[in-house]
């Protein structure tokens, strides 16, 4: 088959591809990591590029021979990570360790938006650094169902390397940051979803699109570093904590661990708002039960007409001023998109206001700006996701017999739930207005979790101990599952 000649002239790259390969693809094939979070699809729109014949979605437009590419048509993601969470100090007591001059313990959180790595002092377990990237997985997919079927079509290894590479970039640059090489990592810990685990180690994920949506691996996992791409200490071992059971994965027992939440006083849910919303309820008494529920990533930005992750020009947040809706763009610029707190409270204000009944229903697209607007699509892609978190929410309770007002505390972690104003998340029925005066942001409490892992080893081993305690709930098989679903997709009454 002809070889087709591309060139990308924003990155001064090219590449030789077989003819009918899309743009999308050989934009990959480049090197590139394109956003593409529908999967290439041809729904999302974020891909635009430009070409002679004017601007084209990369993923359904096929390369043509000499064709040059521009690929400033979507703006470069500057987005904000969110790397710190509450943390439970812990006696520093790692256990044995290859020797090294200059010993440093890392810790990572391998999210499906964003990856965050953490580095210590191997002597003293003080925090040294932290770096952040965003998933470069992002390209074969928004949400963690599209990236495992795209594993099973086309294989792990794309996936699984471009993560490892990313992870390997960040430690080395944590490490000569300190005056140490990537080699003197002598202990790593890691957590993600069950997703983000199976993918790293290259594990088949038929299991996890396909009922009874269980992981291959619950158990913890350890393996030499170097043996998974990572060039740290070549005797270093790299502890994955353990899954507890479909989508809820060693980044919910890290937040469990962080929050310390099995020997809670207080009847606690902990809640984890993104692509996939995990959420645990229980307490020292009665236990812990998780489940998770298939948000998409319309909190993330995708899927929404103007939706853009929570960065330079994303309108954060949304409020009422002389029953006008005002905006806060970050960076005090131009607005340029929304991101998912701003599109919580734009949601809530317009259902104040009366754009939208408690239907959902938007007689006319609304614009906040000459360029960034929500439509009637838009306005339906949230109600999908806050249907899911909140239906989770209360099958949850069902199953543990808890009344909605019983529950102490909520915790939200992630950066979704630590950037949203609680208000509108319960006004439009995301979070249940009962709990309004109880939600506690947490931050990155999963990144929280794989430190205290990493810095005790007692901690770690009694993570795998947790998880397996944990009581699982399959959502998709619960019989009443799809009627809450449904109930939970109106918006409800605004309150006065």
């Amino acid at each position: 088959m002809a070889k087709i000649h591309v060139v990308f002239s924003a990155e001064g790259k090219s590449v030789d591809v077989e003819e009918g390969t899309t743009i999308l693809d050989a934009e990959i094939a480049a090197g590139i990591v394109p956003n593409a979070p529908c999967g290439g699809q041809g729904k999302c729109g974020k891909c635009k590029v430009k070409i002679r014949e004017g601007t084209v979605l990369a993923c359904q437009t096929t390369v043509r021979d000499g064709m040059t590419v521009d690929t400033s048509a979507v703006a470069p993601e500057d987005v904000t990570i969110l790397m710190d969470g509450v943390f439970r100090p812990v006696a520093f007591a790692p256990g044995s360790m290859p020797k090294s001059a200059h010993p440093l313990i890392a810790a990572v959180d391998l999210g499906s938006t964003s990856i965050v790595c953490y580095l210590h002092d191997g002597r003293t377990g003080r925090q040294v650094g932290v770096k952040s990237t965003l998933n470069p997985q992002r390209q074969y997919g928004g949400d963690v169902v599209q990236r495992a079927s795209y594993a099973l079509e086309h294989g792990a290894q794309m996936l699984s390397s471009c993560v490892r590479e990313a992870i390997d970039t960040l430690l080395r640059e944590l490490a000569e940051e300190n005056g140490a090489s990537e080699t003197d990592i002598t202990r790593i810990v890691m957590v993600g979803n069950s997703c983000m685990h199976h993918l790293f180690l290259e594990i088949p994920t038929d299991s996890l699109v396909l009922a009874p949506y269980e992981p291959k691996v619950k158990t913890p996992v350890t393996v030499r570093a170097v043996d998974v791409g990572l060039h740290i200490h070549p005797e270093a071992q790299l502890h994955w904590l353990a899954n507890i059971g479909g989508f809820v994965g060693a980044d919910t027992v890290g937040c469990i661990l962080a929050a310390d939440q099995e020997n809670a006083d207080k009847l606690t849910l902990m809640v984890d708002i993104g692509t996939n919303g995990e959420m645990v309820l229980g307490d020292r008494r009665m236990g812990l039960t998780a489940c998770s529920t298939a948000a998409g990533p319309a909190f993330e930005g995708a899927k929404i007409t103007c939706g853009m992750r929570g960065g330079t020009g994303a309108i954060d947040h949304v409020h009422i001023e002389d029953g006008k809706m005002v905006c806060h763009v970050i960076g005090d610029g131009k607005a340029i998109g929304i991101c998912g707190s701003g599109l919580l409270d734009a949601a809530a204000c317009m259902l104040k206001l009366g754009i939208i009944d408690e239907s959902g229903r938007l007689d006319e697209t609304y614009y906040f700006t000459d360029d960034v607007f929500m439509n009637q699509k838009d306005v339906r892609e949230l109600q999908l996701a806050k249907a899911a978190i909140s239906a989770g929410i209360h099958i949850l309770c069902s199953r543990q017999n808890v009344p909605l007002e019983q529950v102490e505390q909520v915790l939200l972690a992630g950066a979704f739930g630590n950037y949203l104003d609680p208000h509108s998340a319960c006004a439009i029925g995301l979070l249940p207005r009962e709990l309004e005066d109880r939600i506690i942001p947490v931050g990155n409490a999963a990144g929280a979790g794989a430190q205290i892992a990493a810095l005790n080893e007692e901690e770690e081993k009694r993570s795998g101990e947790i998880a397996s305690r944990v009581h699982f709930v399959e959502l998709a098989l619960d019989s009443n599952f799809q009627d809450v679903y449904i109930d939970e997709l109106s918006f409800g009454e605004e309150e006065d």
